[in-house]
């Protein structure tokens, strides 16, 4: 839970000090954004790349393990159609690119702002943080009355890192891997399942 207060105070102190004028103005004429974009897939990436572990989980449960990312995938984008209809205020394509961000909020938040502007960005960042705190705090009772499965969907692409030692605490260690994998396939697909989304708004 600390690295997302941690975001969440960097994001703060940026609204503030964007909102009284105190950056230089080379920053604030520049967007930045992109480049951090950049450095984000980077680094995820080389994080992807260096581990092996996510080779051994598929040797060792086969290829169902894909049907948990599967799964979550479907859960989450059924249940924002189903937000959408009790609300219906945004677009739908809006809607469901900021939940296909699975609680990646750094990478999923600059993608929206580049394409759909700041403003559904900061949607997506708060949408995100708050699946992560989420998780970080009912983990315990998603497994105890939804099973084991139920924290790593929750978790989303963060099961791979923040949620993971919640996650293992409240399912088990013989998870640990399952939620490892879960979390770099939703890693690896959250840019492009934002990106697609969004192209589909005529």
């Amino acid at each position: 839970m600390r690295g997302s207060l941690t975001i969440l105070a960097f994001f703060a102190a940026g609204i503030l000090l964007g909102f009284k004028d105190m950056l230089p103005q080379w920053l604030t004429a520049t967007d930045l954004s992109s480049y951090a974009l950049y450095l984000l897939m980077f680094l995820v990436g080389i994080g992807i790349g260096g581990d092996d572990r996510a080779l051994k989980a598929i040797k060792g449960f086969g290829l169902h393990i894909f049907l948990v990312p599967l799964t979550t995938i479907v859960g989450t984008l059924t249940g924002v159609a189903a937000v959408y209809l009790l609300l219906g205020q945004e677009p739908f394509t809006d809607m469901l690119a900021v939940g296909a961000g699975f609680g990646y909020y750094s990478l999923s938040s600059i993608i929206i702002s580049e394409i759909r502007g700041p403003e559904l960005g900061v949607v997506a960042l708060l949408a995100n943080v708050m699946r992560e705190i989420i998780t970080l705090l009912m983990a315990p009772i998603f497994a105890r009355y939804f099973g084991k499965l139920a924290p790593i969907s929750s978790g989303g692409a963060t099961s791979m890192d923040t949620t993971l030692p919640i996650i293992t605490a409240s399912s088990g260690k013989e998870y640990a891997i399952v939620s490892l994998f879960h979390g770099i396939v939703l890693t690896i697909l959250v840019p492009f399942l934002v990106t697609f989304i969004l192209s589909l708004q005529s």
